[in-house]
């Protein structure tokens, strides 16, 4: 594998990167954020710079050949035939989490979602006027899955949606076919729509896992789901805004759109030229990312698992480590490793102050400074260090 590009450390400092400013004039690594520092692909870029040489920025539609690319895409990877109609453009994902929160029931209905989980899955309900049920997830054979029991227990007649994330963030967890079957046949019953968040689908680590769109399993389940996707974790083009929606049900999909106009704006040229050319032409690139990725991860969970207090599970996808720090004892742990030189998310914004989350989307060398400062700081911390 060509790993040079991936090996090479951009200077972000100059360009105002939310990931890198955080920590500015500090000699702390910023490892929070979920971009990674990786350049994106060459037809990116190559694709970019074509757009901006012809100099006229209009409104733009969403291309056709995009469209095609897509469903073409769901067919191969998954065998789920997608109509072009089923398709939503949307400049980002959160807002496809809010936007789906305001187009299932009415005000002050119940959404259920499962901690710990990326943030907006948890403000989204209370910021659409709905109520928050959360759910706890349960550690089984080191892997995050939704407690199906206590799911069950807390649906009530006013709930009306389930926010799901597959693969899961920040735990990494991907679903089985089987687990997905459980999930859709608890949500069917009880007549919920479940908003699906499959933005790290394309980044798979552990070999012999595949993943399985939830809507793909039936029409019953399509018929009720709302299905987010992006190319921004992927190909490192978040700042582009540009993801998509696959809502196959016609009456959802006429609410949805109902509820993001004038408000919610269109996906812009830059973003769509991006898309294009990624999934056209990023695919020997994203093969080169896995397993630069997957050597991180290899070696993030080896030597994580070494350091005494810390104890961190096998992440089958994503590029994010759910760090268990609980038997470290820390008081404030997000303040404890940015006083070692290490940025991460604390657990608590995801619902779960035992943990932090790791971004190992960076540099090898980058993540060995990162263990090395890490180790020192849990040595000195715990008796006998």
């Amino acid at each position: 594998m060509n790993s040079d590009r991936f090996d090479q450390p951009i200077d972000r400092h100059t360009t105002f990167s939310q990931k890198w400013e955080k920590y500015r004039d500090t000699d702390i690594l910023p490892m929070w954020v979920a971009d990674t520092d990786f350049m994106a692909p060459p037809a990116v870029i190559e694709a970019l710079q074509s757009r901006v040489d012809h100099g006229i920025f209009g409104y733009t539609n969403t291309p056709a050949e995009l469209n095609q690319l897509i469903i073409e895409r769901m067919e191969s990877q998954y065998n789920w035939t997608v109509q072009t109609e089923w398709l939503v453009w949307l400049p980002g994902l959160v807002c496809g989490l809010n936007l789906a929160c305001r187009s299932v029931g009415v005000s002050q209905d119940a959404v259920a979602t499962a901690k710990p989980v990326y943030p907006p899955f948890m403000s989204a309900p209370r910021l659409s006027d709905r109520k928050l049920i959360s759910i706890p997830m349960i550690e089984q054979e080191q892997r995050w899955l939704i407690d199906f029991e206590a799911l069950e227990q807390s649906i009530t007649d006013t709930t009306t949606l389930l926010l799901f994330c597959n693969p899961h963030n920040p735990g990494g967890t991907v679903y089985t076919r089987e687990e997905l079957e459980q999930l859709s046949e608890i949500c069917l019953r009880h007549e919920l729509t479940v908003c699906s968040d499959e933005i790290h689908c394309d980044l798979i680590l552990e070999p012999g896992l595949l993943h399985t769109p939830l809507a793909s399993l039936n029409n019953e389940i399509a018929a009720k789901s709302i299905t987010l996707m992006a190319p921004s974790k992927t190909f490192n083009i978040a700042g582009l805004g540009c993801s998509f929606a696959i809502i196959p049900d016609a009456a959802l999909r006429k609410q949805f759109q109902q509820v993001r106009k004038g408000i919610v704006p269109d996906v812009n040229l830059l973003g769509y030229t991006a898309t294009l050319a990624a999934y056209k032409e990023g695919g020997s690139w994203h093969q080169q990312q896995l397993d630069y990725l997957k050597g991180n991860r290899d070696y993030l969970v080896n030597e994580i698992n070494q350091i005494p207090g810390l104890k961190l599970n096998q992440v089958e996808a994503t590029y994010l480590a759910w760090i268990d720090v609980s038997a470290a004892k820390l008081e404030n742990p997000a303040h404890f490793f940015e006083q070692a030189g290490v940025g991460m998310s604390p657990g608590r914004d995801f619902g779960d102050d035992r943990f932090m989350r790791l971004n190992f989307g960076c540099t090898r060398s980058m993540v060995v400074e990162a263990v090395d400062r890490i180790r020192r700081a849990m040595l000195s911390h715990l008796p006998g260090g």
